[in-house]
């Protein structure tokens, strides 16, 4: 069974005025860098209803492939807090995340995502990311980036030395 995606603006949802203060930041925020030349996507990250990171993308700006607005605003989320785990935040973005920015989110343990615009709306002005879902469902031999396994062996070993650290942090 498929779960419904929350609709932000159903009366039944909860901290309704709450999210659409957030939301307006982070599209004030991709309106302000679109302006200024980065890409036009923001992101502000709550937690305990007081915003903890608020950034925009800024990959042309920093030369950055990775500086999309929600990476910026998790890493700096995780400054502020003082640890990776971002569990009981709430991430408020301008525009639906891309497959990279989803990827960080999970691994961040963000609990929810109240987006605006769709990836179908970034695509109609050139920001098509769903090449990267496509690819995410092609077989590794079959992708459009040769992907080739070396060193497998030599490799394991420091999935070894993971395994042995009584100190390590897991995440």
């Amino acid at each position: 069974m498929r779960k419904k995606t929350l609709q932000a603006d159903n009366q039944h949802a909860p901290h309704i005025d709450q999210d659409r203060e957030f939301m307006r930041i982070a599209i004030e925020l991709a309106s302000t860098s679109a302006e200024q030349g980065g890409g036009p996507f923001g992101a502000v990250i709550v937690k305990d209803g007081q915003i903890v990171a608020k950034a925009s993308n800024s990959v042309t700006i920093d030369k950055d492939a990775t500086a999309h607005a929600e990476v910026n605003a998790i890493r700096m989320a995780c400054k502020t807090l003082d640890t990776f785990d971002l569990s009981g935040c709430t991430l408020y973005t301008s525009c639906e995340p891309c497959p990279m920015c989803l990827g960080a989110i999970y691994w961040a343990k963000i609990d929810r995502i109240i987006y605006g615009n769709t990836r179908k709306d970034a695509a109609e002005i050139g920001f098509a990311d769903d090449f990267i879902y496509e690819e995410l469902m092609t077989s590794l031999p079959e992708r459009k980036i040769p992907i080739v396994q070396l060193l497998p062996e030599e490799a394991k070993e420091s999935f070894r030395l993971w395994t042995e650290n009584s100190n390590k942090t897991a995440y």
